[in-house]
């Protein structure tokens, strides 16, 4: 079979290399591979990228495709394509199909000679002439390239050593919201931090589910924040059944501090264990992120939220934290400072990457108000960029919070369609969020 131009290229990549391509295209399609290992076509799976890409005049279409590890096929499914697939590392596998005269078009409008981003900056000019289409076929086999669990892999574009080639994948990003209509200017709304009155200042909220093993370490960290001020501990136990809630309910028994709510619903997500403490009357003026198995690492952490909130005058606010394992010794990428968030453009840049940070903090009335969606996975993200929409998100770059890699956690190791989903939720919360965005864009001018 002939199989036509087959063009290699690496995902981090220079514009110079996608100029080269230029002269070398000569046919309707092409193919570009960005593997670093072999790729096999199935049976006629040229022909229906063909068929497909002609009927229906897409610009890029990618598919599915067969993942070969230790002589073993395993199913690796992609998913869709949406306005909100702005990630960088939005996982198309490795081969792509596109059409010619669409690519040619899309290299002249590459405004920036590109060191690192040029094939990211190339998918988004693709997704402003025409539609990016999936395939939900398995249309080829590869060798796998990257054995790392995927709670390992998450946490690539926040390593120190890609912060050169981040900046740039921001900058097409940024170029990318500017040329749709969906880019915010830093200016926001102002906000009263003293309106109301509240039972303490400020209270850490820990939301748990069978926790056994971390929930008593989780609190004890909490019970020992020094503070000039009052606080509370809400703990939102999610109907746990292996002894997580009588740890808790000893300790409440214990420490006045501690507050065990226990929902009446038994269809709550994180996201609905947040509201359940957020809306409570025992809410401090400000809630701080706490997870059940991850700790504060100084007596000071609350406090220093808590002062910051008054010095940045912010919404929500954000700091660092340190991996660790369950010995609480580092592992990598060891600190996560989210340096990719700035004044200037950080609301933006928050459409592409994966998370925010932590732990997080928020202002409650505001956070009363927006509420979390009832999930548990994305309930975070989805209510900072709603926040960040109209209202400025504080940062703090020093570690304060320990965060524990175990087996444990519920993003591990997650196999490829607990993974799948999980993207293509965030990618629907970016998809609605830049739809709003560009709507009040267009209505006020912004």
């Amino acid at each position: 079979m002939d199989l036509g131009p087959i063009f290699h290229i690496r995902p981090i990549c220079k514009t110079s290399e996608l100029y080269d391509l230029k002269k070398q295209i000569h046919s309707e399609f092409f193919f570009l591979y960005s593997g670093t290992t072999q790729f096999q076509l199935s049976p006629y799976a040229l022909e229906r990228m063909q068929q497909v890409a002609c009927d229906s005049q897409t610009v890029m279409l990618y598919c599915d495709y067969y993942m070969q590890r230790e002589n073993k096929s395993f199913t690796h499914p992609t998913i869709n394509y949406q306005k909100g697939s702005l990630r960088d590392d939005f996982d198309f596998g490795p081969l792509w199909f596109i059409r010619t005269s669409t690519f040619l078009q899309a290299i002249e409008n590459l405004s920036t000679d590109y060191q690192y981003a040029a094939l990211y900056a190339l998918r988004l000019q693709l997704s402003r002439l025409g539609d990016i289409i999936h395939l939900p076929e398995y249309l080829y086999t590869i060798e796998e390239a990257d054995s790392r669990k995927s709670g390992e892999k998450q946490f690539d574009y926040v390593n120190p050593q890609n912060r050169e080639v981040q900046l740039e994948m921001e900058a097409a990003c940024t170029e990318h919201l500017k040329a749709i209509g969906g880019w915010l200017q830093p200016v926001f709304l102002n906000i009263d931090l003293h309106e109301g009155s509240f039972p303490v200042e400020a209270s850490i909220i820990i939301p748990v589910r069978n926790r056994v093993k971390t929930i008593s370490d989780a609190i004890h960290s909490a019970l020992q924040q020094q503070t000039d001020f009052p606080y509370n501990i809400i703990i939102v136990d999610n109907h746990s059944n292996d002894g997580t809630t009588e740890i808790i309910h000893n300790l409440a028994k214990q420490y006045p501090q501690v507050v065990h709510l226990q929902p009446t619903s038994t269809l709550l997500g994180i996201g609905g264990c947040w509201n359940e403490a957020v809306q409570s009357h025992l809410c401090g003026r400000f809630a701080v992120q706490l997870d059940s198995d991850d700790l504060y690492n100084t007596p000071h952490t609350l406090q220093i939220i808590v002062d910051n909130f008054y010095q940045q005058q912010c919404a929500m606010l954000i700091g660092s934290y340190q991996m660790v394992n369950f010995a609480l010794e580092e592992i990598p990428p060891g600190i996560i400072d989210h340096r990719e968030w700035t004044p200037e453009n950080g609301r933006n840049n928050a459409l592409r990457i994966n998370g925010l940070g932590a732990p997080r903090a928020f202002y409650t009335p505001l956070i009363r108000t927006i509420r979390f969606p009832n999930v548990s996975y994305g309930e975070d993200y989805a209510v900072g960029l709603a926040i960040s929409r109209h209202y400025r998100i504080g940062r703090i770059y020093q570690p304060l919070y320990l965060c524990r890699r175990w087996d444990g956690n519920s993003d591990a190791a997650l196999e490829i369609n607990k993974l799948n989903t999980y993207n293509s939720y965030k990618d629907t919360l970016r998809s609605l969020e830049l739809s709003a965005r560009m709507k009040e864009i267009k209505q006020h001018g912004k």
